[in-house]
């Protein structure tokens, strides 16, 4: 007898017995929200929403469907944290360390000064104990994380004026997302922090010296090239951050385990996605930019030095103070310690001598 057939004749009682039927089709139909910590225009970061949402509703035939929600339309770019925690809305999608200033906690699911490139962070979220160890602490705020987009490796900026030495930022207002801040201002920057669809005005009218966002492709969409001209890299604080997807803890705890399984496979493919594009995207971007007339620097060795060591000492101050950052943090270096031994002799050492062929 054919399945169609005997889903017909035999009832439902028949059909569990015999093992065939399709659970997914089964679950009830739901209508989520998930809040964005970024503006529709970034395609790229506001986009990894509507990648996911997608990709559910694929899932689900139909059935799990998710609106999609920029910054502003439900709650601010900066209150998406609370609005999952405390159930305004199911979902969100940011960049962690936003939040550093509620607990330094928050950056290390994303991205702190000299921390892991994108490739090491998605293995220390999977294959180490990145997200056992970051969900313990999301649980605190009624919270379940999951990896959602990466930019890879990040530019350092833009600057309206040339940094030749670390006495060059001294007094500098700086755009800086999150973490980032927090180092700089131990060399004299004095940090700002902006949401991104508030960067160009502010660079425009003289409010901050200098701004860092992304990279080649989302930068040139925001126009920072028009208003200051030096553009700078490394972005030492940002080496691979990493987005995630807030669910809230009672929501997720009263979705099917399909549909749980759904939200994770949902999210790992929206969060390779998302840097598919910037890896595909930013080398169009950046020779665009550098036609119009963008001057390409390399920070200075001392800037760099100065940096590493104001890092270092942050991270010690903290394991001393902060039970939460002490915990992850021991884990995260003893990580990137072993990866770093490891990309030496594989990825650093292949990418240096291609890239030194120009082809």
């Amino acid at each position: 007898m054919d399945r169609r057939s005997l889903i017909t004749h035999a009832g439902i009682a028949g059909v569990l017995a015999a093992g065939v039927a399709p659970a997914v089709h089964a679950q009830a139909a739901i209508r989520w929200r998930i809040a964005s910590s970024f503006p529709k225009s970034l395609d790229t970061l506001f986009g990894v929403c509507d990648v996911f949402a997608k990709k559910v509703s694929d899932m689900s035939g139909g059935k799990f469907q998710i609106t999609t929600h920029a910054a502003g339309e439900l709650m601010p770019a900066f209150g998406v944290l609370d609005g999952v925690s405390n159930g305004t809305v199911e979902m969100a999608n940011t960049a962690p360390y936003y939040f550093f200033g509620k607990d330094p906690t928050y950056a290390l699911d994303c991205a702190i000064p000299f921390g892991l490139n994108s490739r090491q962070m998605t293995a220390w979220m999977y294959e180490g104990n990145g997200l056992k160890l970051t969900r313990e602490f999301y649980a605190k705020v009624g919270i379940v994380n999951f990896p959602m987009g990466n930019t890879g490796a990040q530019m350092g900026g833009w600057y309206r004026k040339e940094i030749k030495s670390v006495a060059d930022l001294k007094g500098l207002k700086f755009r800086v997302g999150g973490f980032g801040g927090k180092v700089a201002e131990r060399i004299g920057v004095v940090p700002q922090n902006i949401p991104g669809g508030e960067i160009y005005q502010a660079l425009e009218k003289g409010t901050i010296d200098a701004a860092e966002w992304v990279g080649p492709y989302d930068d040139l969409k925001l126009g920072f090239n028009k208003v200051a001209p030096h553009y700078y890299y490394p972005g030492w604080w940002e080496g691979g951050p990493q987005l995630s997807l807030y669910v809230n803890q009672k929501a997720y705890d009263g979705l099917s385990s399909e549909y749980k399984a759904i939200v994770e496979s949902a999210a790992a493919y929206a969060h390779t996605d998302m840097q598919a594009k910037y890896d595909g995207r930013n080398a169009a971007s950046l020779k665009q930019l550098v036609a119009s007339g963008t001057k390409l620097h390399r920070f200075p060795k001392d800037v760099m030095d100065a940096a590493f060591k104001s890092a270092m000492e942050v991270y010690a101050e903290l394991s001393a103070s902060n039970a939460n950052w002490k915990k992850i943090y021991d884990d995260y270096s003893a990580f990137r310690k072993d990866a770093n031994t490891w990309f030496r002799f594989s990825e650093a050492a292949f990418d240096d001598f291609m890239q030194a062929q120009r082809l």
